[in-house]
């Protein structure tokens, strides 16, 4: 109820600009999915939204762009889908009919990650629309058809890891 009235609070004055510094820490799942339908509302109705959080599945539904700070410096901002293609880690998965369809999909692509008893390779891939045109493109000119296609992207905790990760012996000092 607290958080709800903080932002009740906020509306107050119809403002153009509005911060909110993790407004849905500690909320309950149904609480916390309501306070991002009226963010939401909010932004559809042009209010510019300045938000802090640590839950960034929360950036990844509601922010247009991201900032990541490190230590309060700037280390990467852009799109959700920006900053995920950054990491390494994004593959396609294809999982094929037989093990003669596996094979030949096999000899087209370097670095895959093959399961024969699934039927699937894991091939490197940012799942950039002209990415996964190449990938499909190679496919076909070898008249491999795959049963099914899926995209893997890193998520936006893999992006802050990545990003502001250190080495085991290079911990940050205890404050």
């Amino acid at each position: 109820m607290r958080r709800r009235l903080d932002l009740a609070m906020t509306l107050v004055g119809d403002p153009r600009v509005i911060f909110l510094d993790e407004p849905t820490t500690g909320l309950d799942p149904r609480s916390r999915r309501t306070t991002w339908q009226i963010i939401r509302d909010l932004v559809a109705g042009g209010v510019t939204i300045f938000l802090t959080t640590q839950y960034l599945e929360e950036a990844d539904q509601l922010a247009d762009r991201i900032a990541v700070l490190d230590h309060g410096r700037l280390v990467a901002e852009g799109t959700a889908a920006e900053l995920k293609r950054r990491i390494p880690g994004g593959h396609v998965s294809l999982r094929f009919a037989g093990a003669a369809e596996l094979a030949a999909a096999a000899r087209n692509f370097r670095d895959v990650a093959r399961d024969d008893e699934a039927l699937t390779l894991q091939i490197p891939n940012d799942g950039s629309i002209p990415a996964l045109r190449g990938l499909l493109d190679r496919l076909d000119a070898e008249s491999i058809k795959p049963d099914a296609l899926s995209v893997h992207t890193p998520d936006l905790d893999d992006v802050f890891l990545a990003l502001t990760g250190r080495p085991d012996n290079e911990k940050e000092p205890l404050r």
